[in-house]
């Protein structure tokens, strides 16, 4: 049986330009001609032109595809195999970009849910999101960017200056720390970074020591985190580093 170029295009949801592109550069030859001339195609040329949409819906060129295709080394249970590796790939590829925006659209969602007055009452003059397109930029599609979104959309007035005052008193004892001229690797200061990871670990997300020394590391690079720290005491702030650096290191010991 066979199909003209009109059935095969209904059929394959291609135009019949297309089809006769593909004919005129050898890609899909039908393998028949009316007595008039017109193209016929067999079953055969059905299966090959299934082969060819379907790799170029994964995006290989026309050129590729025909190289493919003509392989004489390769037979039909060949291009199955190739084909279902390469869409399953293509599905894993597509799952994780489909959690990434769920990420996004979370956190899009959630964030500090406190009314304009609120926030002043408990931040003074201070924003409390001045970080988040910084945060959003380095971690937006991760899930600990999306747990911290969510928990923060849960705290209430009273747990935003309870956490406040866990800050103040951390950094207070912290820069008194400094003072008493305790080295970042001493017992001390690896306890208070602890303290520090797991501060974060109970208000925002689980974070592992390698995050923790990531963090440490923008509380230095980045300015403005920087600023925060050091404003509790100069040089705070790369004194948490080296800490956090010297706590993690102890616990993969």
């Amino acid at each position: 049986m066979s199909y003209s170029v009109g059935q095969v295009a209904g059929f394959a949801g291609v135009t019949v330009r297309t089809l006769h592109h593909y004919d005129a550069i050898g890609l899909l030859v039908p393998s028949e001609r009316s007595h008039a001339g017109h193209r016929r195609y067999s079953d055969a040329d059905l299966d090959r032109l299934q082969q060819i949409l379907f790799y170029r819906e994964l995006g290989f060129p026309l050129e590729e595809v025909a190289a493919l295709l003509d392989d004489p080394d390769a037979d039909p249970r060949a291009h199955l195999r190739r084909q279902h590796e390469l869409l399953t790939a293509r599905i894993e590829k597509l799952r994780k970009m489909a959690a990434a925006v769920e990420h996004a659209m979370e956190a899009r969602t959630m964030g500090i849910n406190l009314t304009p007055e609120e926030k002043f009452e408990v931040f003074g003059d201070k924003d409390p999101e001045q970080y988040a397109e910084e945060a959003e930029r380095r971690w937006g599609g991760t899930g600990a960017y999306a747990e911290s979104q969510r928990r923060a959309a849960s705290y209430t007035k009273e747990d935003w200056k309870r956490m406040q005052a866990e800050v103040a008193d951390w950094g207070e004892r912290y820069a008194a720390l400094m003072t008493a001229g305790e080295s970042p690797a001493g017992e001390a200061a690896m306890g208070m970074a602890e303290e520090h990871r797991q501060h974060i670990c109970g208000w925002f997300y689980e974070c592992s020591y390698e995050l923790h020394q990531g963090l440490g590391e923008m509380y230095v690079a980045d300015e403005r985190f920087k600023a925060f720290y050091d404003s509790m005491r100069p040089g705070l702030a790369e004194h948490l580093r080296d800490a956090i650096v010297a706590n993690a290191a102890r616990h993969s010991a």
